[in-house]
């Protein structure tokens, strides 16, 4: 609150910015808890590896999620087969970074990520990463 010594009985025009910084504060701290939960990707038993995590890039990477069904999803939504190269020509049309992130259930036959691979090259990736879990990760952790 604000007060003022004067002999005039003239209202207070300074505005008292505490509740604001309150609220803004309090909405900061909600957005901080619930900004990691927004992101849950497709669920994918991973294959295990003891290896250490490659740098991150300042782009969002782009992932390409095969499920055990032999669903394909480019970053959260469904790819058919058949459209996939181009899907992929037209997403990394405006990146930088032409780099993928392989995320492939450990139960896929090797025929079918031999597939993938071969039309991510057809489709002009630089570079392709293999997404994995850790041995010591929790069950949860490995599903993500």
């Amino acid at each position: 609150m604000a007060f003022r010594l004067s002999d005039e009985d003239s209202p207070i025009s300074d505005i008292n910015v505490t509740p604001l910084v309150d609220v803004m504060l309090v909405l900061l701290i909600i957005f901080m808890i619930t900004a990691p939960m927004l992101h849950h990707g497709i669920a994918v038993r991973l294959p295990e590896s003891k290896t250490e995590s490659l740098r991150q890039t300042p782009e969002s990477p782009l992932i390409l999620s095969l499920r055990s069904d032999k669903a394909i999803f480019l970053d959260d939504s469904p790819v058919a087969r058949g459209v996939l190269e181009d899907r992929l020509k037209s997403r990394l049309a405006s990146r930088k970074d032409r780099t993928v992130f392989l995320k492939a259930d450990r139960g896929l036959p090797y025929g079918f990520i031999v597939d993938m691979l071969d039309v991510l090259n057809r489709s002009g990736i630089d570079g392709i990463g293999m997404i994995t879990t850790t041995p010591e990760a929790p069950a949860a952790a490995r599903r993500k």
